[in-house]
Order: C-alpha cells, then sequence, then structure tokens
C-alpha cells in the first residue's frame, strides 16, 4: 500500500506529465507545476525574511493602487453540514508578477474535538500564461504570516517599554505569535491561558522559552503590556476592564460578523486599527457589533498617513488578508527553486 502523500506524488506526477505533453503539443513552454508540502514550508520560511516582506505588502495595499494590489475581500462559501466555511482569498499585484489565491476552510469545532480547525492550501500562478506554478501547503504560510503581521501591529503600536506578554489561546496560531514574538522582542515575562490546564500544559511543553501559566484569561491579562487573542471563541474572552490602560491587543480570533473575543468597552475605548477596512467591516464581529470605528490600517501606519498612537490603548483586529499570503508564497516558491538549482 502507498501512504497517502506516496499516493498523491504519483498522481501529480500523472497530471504533470500531461500538462506538459499538452503543452508541447500548443507549443506552449509551461512548467509542470511543483508541490510544495508542509515540512518543506516550514524548513524555507523564515520570520527574518518574511518579516520586511509583509510590511511592503501592508503599504502597498494600502495605498489603492492597482497596479501593485488588486484584493477583493475574502469570498466565504458556508459549509453548513460540517459547521464551517470555505474562504477563497485571491490577490494579483501587477508590479511584482505575482497571481495567487488561497482556499481556507475554517470550522467552528465541538470542545474536545480532535478535527482540524483550519486547513489550507495556498497555489501560485503564472500571470502571463495563466498555469499553475505551484500548490503549496497553506498551514505553515498562514500560521507564520499572521503570527509576524500581528508582530509588525505591535512593533508599530506597543509602548516602548513593554515587558510583559499575554496570550489568550494555545494551539497552531498560539504556538506562532509565542515563536514570532519571543524572536524579535524582549519580554520579561509570557503568559498563556486556555479553557483547559491540559492544554496549557502541552503548549508549555512545545516551546523552549519560560511561561507562566495561567488559570484565568484575567489572571493573563492583568498589568499585560500586549495581550494576543488567538482563540476559537465567539463570545468575547477579554473584557476591557481587565486591561490596562497603553496596553496594545492583537486580536487574531472571531473571524466572522457574529464571532467575538473582545468585549464592548474595550473596542470602544481603544483606537482600533486593522489589515483591511473593507474586512474588518464586513467580517469581524468584534468590530460589527461593537459598532467601533476604525481608525487606520496597518498600512496607513507603515505609509505615514496616519499615526501610530503608542500612548493610548491600542487593537489590532487582524482578517488575515490574501496579499499576505501572497507575497509569503513567493518567497517560499523563490527559496524552493534556489535549492533545487544547487542540487
Amino acid at each position: 500500500m502507498l501512504s497517502d502523500e506516496a499516493a498523491v506524488s504519483l498522481g501529480v506526477r500523472a497530471v504533470n506529465a500531461a500538462v506538459s505533453s499538452v503543452g508541447q503539443a500548443e507549443g506552449a513552454m509551461v512548467e509542470p507545476p511543483v508541490i510544495i508540502w508542509e515540512h518543506e514550508v516550514g524548513s524555507l520560511l523564515r520570520y527574518g525574511d518574511l518579516i520586511p516582506r509583509l510590511e511592503d505588502a501592508l503599504g502597498k495595499f494600502s495605498r489603492r493602487d492597482s497596479a501593485e494590489v488588486i484584493q477583493p475581500v475574502r469570498t466565504v462559501v458556508p459549509l453548513q453540514k460540517h459547521g464551517g466555511f470555505l474562504g477563497l482569498m485571491p490577490t494579483y499585484m501587477e508590479n511584482d508578477g505575482v497571481l495567487c489565491t488561497k482556499f481556507v476552510c475554517f470550522y467552528k469545532r465541538e470542545e474536545g474535538s480532535t478535527l482540524p480547525a483550519v486547513q489550507a492550501t495556498v497555489v501560485l500562478l503564472d500571470p502571463e500564461y495563466g498555469n499553475i506554478k505551484a500548490v503549496m501547503d497553506g498551514e505553515v504560510i498562514t500560521d507564520m504570516r499572521t503570527a509576524a503581521v500581528s508582530a509588525i501591529s505591535a512593533k508599530l503600536l506597543m509602548s516602548p517599554g513593554a515587558e510583559v506578554l499575554a496570550i489568550l489561546g494555545t494551539g497552531k496560531q498560539a504556538l506562532s505569535h509565542y515563536n514570532v514574538f519571543t524572536e524579535i522582542f524582549s519580554f520579561k515575562e509570557v503568559r498563556v491561558w486556555s479553557q483547559t490546564k491540559e492544554r496549557v500544559e502541552r503548549f508549555v511543553r512545545s516551546v523552549e522559552g519560560p511561561v507562566r501559566r495561567c488559570s484565568s484569561a484575567e489572571e493573563a491579562v492583568r498589568g499585560a503590556d500586549v495581550i494576543v487573542t488567538v482563540t476559537r471563541s465567539t463570545e468575547p474572552v477579554l473584557y476591557g476592564q481587565w486591561v490596562k490602560a497603553g496596553a496594545h491587543v492583537a486580536a487574531v480570533g472571531a473571524c466572522r460578523p457574529d464571532w467575538r473575543e473582545l468585549d464592548d468597552m474595550l473596542m470602544k475605548s481603544a483606537v482600533v486599527y486593522t489589515d483591511s477596512r473593507e474586512g474588518a467591516l464586513s467580517e469581524s464581529g468584534d468590530v460589527i457589533l461593537s459598532g467601533a470605528e476604525v481608525f487606520a490600517e496597518l498600512g496607513d501606519v507603515i505609509n505615514g498617513t496616519k499615526s501610530a498612537q503608542r500612548e493610548k490603548t491600542t487593537v489590532f483586529k487582524s482578517l488575515g488578508m490574501g496579499v499576505e499570503d501572497a507575497v509569503s508564497a513567493k518567497l517560499v516558491f523563490d527559496q524552493w527553486t534556489a535549492k533545487a538549482t544547487k542540487s
């Protein structure tokens, strides 16, 4: 019996051969697509390379120049039978020659479910020929680019003397956020909370640095300078009365218009930033249901058209954007190509 990966690889080779023969028959110089698996993506993607590319992409997006970025708001198809959604996230960067889309399925899982909450695949295309250049696992890209953008928000908006980081949630996104925040910042204390002690213990075992285990979300965030919410919650888990003045919150979960992680008090008292204003106004329950005003996109701050109000309590509402996947996928593909050329 072939393993699943071997069977898929065999099928891909058969498809590639068919695509190649068709291309030759039509006289088109089209290379068959490459498949880049999860472990390969993880070995090729590094925050040091990724963060500056994402900062550049966020700035380009906020300039609203169609020659730089064309990116519609994510199209979402309900998967009612399975309690989930399929999101389609296409992006075209004309000046950079990048055409990409991500297919992401995300689910509202029951407590204790062993099924994945998120599954993603990223497809990189040739904008001139229209053919697929690469199909790559999207989970590592999603985890790392999301955490990297949260870190960019903290770089821009947290107080200069920030010492305490609190993470609410213990899944893959919590781990990626821990990794990038401890890699590029020097926090004196990192606190973590989850719904169960077992998840907290599993998280602590999975990281290399010291972590303070907290028995409640309130205990974790009281006095924290930076707070990251990466939960599956559909109701608020972070309350404004717990958050100290001048703290920065990166809110990553609750990506549906009727889901929440933050309460009204926090949303209305903080200066709210987001990656995409249109995305926040159509997808973020924290923004929509609280009636909070979005002050700026991160790209506006990067471009210098809006201020970084570090002295105030700030919230970065992350929805995730196709342009973030596009530049990440291009980086992975370029690194893969360079490695393949050397071997």
